[in-house]
């Protein structure tokens, strides 16, 4: 008889993919399936390996689930029994009100092996990123967890209002939306003071937090008033009056606002990371797919003769990645660039460069190909041999301008751009929705494929489907390939780099800018 794998119950933790343990993201790179719930971030699932089994199998309110909780158990079982790793990732923690101990029970009766890996609780961080500590040595030493909706199967319900209205300082209520006026009338009934401060927190943790606060008497008017709907907490207590000291994560100075990063998917983490630490929402939509050229003829030509270089000019991170690709694939490393000067044409890319053990012998004050063609006038190239590993199809003006001055250049592609595969009809519902705010573009092929990615039959279209949308362009190229189809520039940094778009971006909507 096969020997039967292992379940891992796995807290997702509350929203923010970076609130997952340590632990669980191990796990979840080494399952086989992995069987995910409606509250646990899809963001987690880059943390799974191509080959694992993704299933979905959440459970929403007012809606009818995929799965009954039996058939998910069962789903559970019968992958281990087939010799599977399998992660089951939950929202929030296991074990509170997650019905973890229900699928644990199962797997036990079935002779599966099983562990748990604890995660944050929705209570915890629904409280803390709302800036309400839940439990505060001047206000209250105690703190109580109750679901809002129990078993509605059950006959008699395991909640006593009479002690616990008055019984904890703080109560945490979870899925308590529905019967909010219910659990409002029961507290308020067994003693607690109408006067209480009540705060609600929707969707915690995650771009979409809303949080609205009241008392007792008014928190339901005031939920219904701002439509809020699950998922929710309901925190209740003195220390609801901190929040207005401890709010953080709301007052970032990008919070709520929606951002389409169309990087290509490999180099667009710092991008969407730099907004993210700012409270932006951030939607990837990668417009490049950067891959390997089809020869390589001219660049393995050239590295046979790297000594009689003056010069080797890297105008991108990709033109240094795959230079070097190919370089270690001859059987040659960065000794052999010891002959030749080293130029690129930013910071960004001189740090990239440094990664390879190597450092850029000439930056451009001006972070762009005209840069670092004035920069290299200024050092004299007349005669020199000048290599340029650049992308198969990129602007000429670099190597014109060099050869212009008397230097012998050789461009040598060794990476190719084409557009990314992309959900077109997502990307228009979003723009039609009036939710995005801004959209960035970092190169002119991001501009150009994005804007074939919208398919608008004409400028007036286009216009209109932009409509209120900011645009953020890294640089002066960029922005002019943004301006040359007929659309305006709003933010374009003083740097052209990452880190510089994103400052820009921040001030912008901070009111910094001019």
């Amino acid at each position: 008889m096969k020997k039967p794998g292992k379940v891992y119950l796995v807290g997702a933790g509350p929203g923010d993919p970076g609130l997952i343990t340590v632990r669980g993201k191990s796990l979840l790179e080494r399952a086989e399936v992995v069987v995910y719930d409606y509250l646990a971030s899809k963001k987690l699932l880059k943390h799974a390996s191509a080959r694992a089994e993704l299933l979905y199998v959440g459970k929403k309110g007012g809606v009818k689930h995929a799965y009954t909780q039996e058939e998910i158990s069962q789903m559970l079982v019968d992958h281990a029994l087939e010799g599977k790793m399998v992660v089951r990732l939950k929202g929030g923690d296991p074990f509170i009100f997650g019905r973890g101990g229900e699928e644990v029970e199962k797997l036990h009766a079935a002779g599966i092996p099983f562990e748990v890996v604890p995660g944050v609780t929705s209570a915890t961080a629904a409280a803390t990123y709302a800036g309400i500590p839940i439990t505060h040595r001047d206000f209250t030493a105690s703190v109580a967890f109750v679901t809002g909706h129990e078993d509605p199967t059950k006959e008699k319900s395991n909640i006593d209002w009479e002690k616990l209205s008055t019984g904890a300082g703080t109560l945490v209520i979870y899925m308590g939306i529905k019967n909010l006026p219910t659990i409002v009338a029961n507290l308020i009934k067994y003693g607690r003071d109408p006067k209480t401060p009540v705060a609600v927190v929707r969707w915690a943790s995650t771009p979409l937090q809303h949080s609205v606060v009241g008392t007792l008497e008014t928190i339901t008017q005031v939920v219904s008033d701002a439509g809020i709907k699950p998922p929710s907490l309901v925190i209740v207590g003195e220390v609801v009056k901190l929040r207005d000291t401890m709010n953080w994560y709301e007052k970032r100075p990008l919070f709520g606002k929606k951002i389409i990063v169309t990087r290509t998917r490999e180099q667009a983490s710092e991008l969407v990371a730099g907004l993210e630490e700012f409270g932006a929402n951030c939607l990837e939509y990668s417009t490049i797919h950067i891959k390997p050229v089809d020869s390589y003829d001219v660049l393995d030509d050239e590295l046979e003769r790297l000594k009689e270089y003056h010069w080797i000019l890297f105008t991108s991170l990709n033109g240094v990645k795959y230079f070097f690709e190919r370089l270690y694939s001859k059987g040659m490393d960065a000794r052999d660039l010891k002959g030749p000067d080293l130029a690129v044409v930013g910071k960004s890319t001189a740090d990239f460069l440094l990664g390879y053990g190597l450092n850029a012998d000439l930056i451009p004050s001006t972070f762009t190909g005209e840069g670092l063609a004035e920069a290299l006038l200024d050092q004299g190239i007349e005669g020199r041999n000048i290599l340029i590993p650049r992308a198969l199809h990129a602007r000429e003006i670099l190597p014109e301008t060099l050869r212009g001055a008397g230097a012998q250049v050789t461009v040598a592609p060794v990476y190719q751009n084409s557009p990314a595969k992309v959900d077109k009809e997502s990307l228009r519902e979003e723009l039609a929705n009036g939710g995005v705010g801004m959209i960035t573009f970092t190169s002119s092929s991001t501009v150009r494929n994005f804007l074939a990615m919208i398919d608008a039959e004409n400028q007036k279209e286009l216009q209109e489907i932009l409509a209120g949308i900011k645009i953020a362009a890294i640089g002066p190229i960029t922005a002019k390939t943004v301006t040359d189809n007929g659309l305006r520039v709003d933010v374009q940094p003083e740097e052209y780099t990452i880190e510089g778009l994103i400052k820009a971006i921040v001030e912008y909507y901070s009111g910094d800018s001019d």
